[in-house]
């Protein structure tokens, strides 16, 4: 058995004594044993494993069948909105070629501005950038690594909401009433009798009441997210470096400029109390009620 071990120059084979073949690349080798660590790959051993099917058998639903009223989240709206996205990505190296892009949208805020229509929307789109680099090269062809990065691109806006499900309960303001209570006292004074009495409120107490107004904050959920983009290499330059050789088509490039339009589907939520009728035929629940 033999194992393969590719370098950049050459081709190494790991015979099953043990040694080094070296080929050079010319259709020839040297036949020696060059000392080098035996990086020998491990033989892949896969055991299958049986897993027997088991029975199931169907249960009872109990549920509450005799009407309920139940917190839970209601659709206001549900829409798709556009960001236009226009950036430039600095590669932490030299690259030759973009293999792949990956992407992924993150949302960060979803805030409807009570008491209108105004939704802002943050985020930002994860980028993992896959690129080739270059160790070694001939006229003929180059060979290196394939490398990654990963950039977070922001984006930022607000939309008018056209509420398609149900208009959202307008907040309840907090309250705050202050009161006073009755003061009577003598009035020493040379200009007032000593029936006269001053009859007004004690500004030496402060009495109020205060009343707060937790109110349900409407919040999104995402339905889903499509990219659609251009991505284009900015002043790609040849080596300029008369010991490097390379195919003359080959260029170098650090910057990407990349045009983006993300189209964002969301759905625009508040929790509400709602009114669930009784159903017929429901299983009955055997949860314990107090009599």
């Amino acid at each position: 058995m033999s194992y393969v071990r590719y370098n950049n120059a050459n081709i190494e084979i790991v015979n099953s004594a043990g040694k080094n073949v070296m080929f050079d690349g010319k259709g020839g080798y040297d036949g020696k044993f060059n000392g080098k660590a035996d990086c020998r790959v491990e033989s892949v051993d896969v055991k299958p494993l049986v897993t027997e099917s088991s029975e199931n058998f169907p249960e009872p639903i109990a549920a509450l069948g005799s009407g309920a009223v139940a917190k839970v989240p209601v659709v206001l709206a549900q829409l798709t909105v556009q960001a236009n996205v226009n950036s430039v990505i600095k590669l932490p190296e030299y690259a030759f070629e973009i293999k792949r892009i990956k992407k992924n949208v993150k949302v960060t805020q979803c805030l409807l501005i009570q008491d209108t229509n105004i939704l802002f929307i943050k985020g930002f789109v994860r980028k993992n950038i896959e690129y080739s680099t270059r160790e070694s090269s001939n006229a003929e062809g180059f060979c290196g690594d394939i490398k990654h990065c990963t950039v977070d691109v922001p984006f930022n806006l607000t939309t008018a909401v056209n509420f398609n499900g149900i208009e959202p309960v307008p907040p309840i303001a907090n309250t705050s009433t202050e009161f006073q209570y009755q003061k009577e006292e003598e009035i020493h004074h040379p200009d007032f009798s000593e029936k006269d009495k001053l009859l007004s409120g004690d500004l030496r107490e402060f009495n109020q009441i205060s009343t707060e107004y937790f109110n349900e904050l409407p919040y999104c959920d995402l339905v889903s997210a499509r990219i659609v983009e251009f991505d284009e290499q900015l002043m790609p330059e040849p080596l300029n470096d008369k010991y490097i050789v390379t195919p003359f088509e080959e260029k170098r490039f650090r910057r990407i400029e990349e045009k983006m339009v993300i189209f964002i589907t969301l759905r625009l939520l508040q929790k509400r109390l709602v009114a669930i009728p009784s159903v017929a035929g429901a299983a009955e629940d055997r949860c314990p009620r107090k009599e």
